[in-house]
C-alpha cells in the first residue's frame, strides 16, 4: 500500500512544479509559478501548485518566506540550515549562515525549558544594484 501524499508522489505536475523552481532565481509566489507553468504550456491548477509547494516544503525541499502582510513565497535552496538576506526591491535572496543566531536561540530555549527548537530567519535590506539604482 502506498503512504505517500499526492503532494509526495512523483507526479507529472510535481515534476513541473520541481522544474519551474529549478529556473526561477529568488522568492516566488505560488501564483508567479503557477503563471510561469502556464506560459511553458503546463496544465495544473493553482490549487495543485499550492498543494505541491507544501509537501516540497514538509519534506524540506524547499524553502517558504514568510513576509509580512504578505503570501508565502518558496524558493529551492542548498541543503542544511541557513538563513537569508533578502532584497525589499528585486526579492533577490542570499543565503548566510548565522552562528550567533543559532546560540542565541538555543540559549534562549534552554532558559525556556524548550526543546527540539527550530527557527527561520529572513532579514530584509537593499541588494548592492537595487540601492545603485536609486
Amino acid at each position: 500500500m502506498n503512504t505517500e501524499s499526492p503532494a509526495q508522489r512523483n507526479t507529472r505536475q510535481r515534476s513541473a512544479v520541481s522544474s519551474v523552481l529549478n529556473e526561477v532565481e529568488g522568492f516566488n509566489s505560488a501564483q508567479d509559478l503557477h503563471a510561469r507553468l502556464r506560459e511553458r504550456g503546463e496544465r495544473v491548477g493553482l490549487t495543485t501548485v499550492y498543494r505541491t509547494l507544501q509537501g516540497l516544503a514538509d519534506a524540506g525541499e524547499i524553502d517558504v518566506m514568510r513576509p509580512p502582510g504578505g503570501e508565502h513565497l518558496y524558493r529551492r535552496c542548498s541543503q542544511g540550515h541557513h538563513h537569508h538576506l533578502v532584497c525589499r526591491a528585486c526579492a533577490r535572496a542570499v543565503e548566510v549562515e548565522g552562528p550567533a543566531v543559532e546560540t542565541w536561540a538555543e540559549k534562549v530555549a534552554a532558559q525556556h525549558g524548550f526543546a527540539e527548537v527550530s527557527h527561520t530567519m529572513e532579514i530584509f535590506g537593499t541588494c548592492p544594484e537595487c540601492a545603485a539604482k536609486r
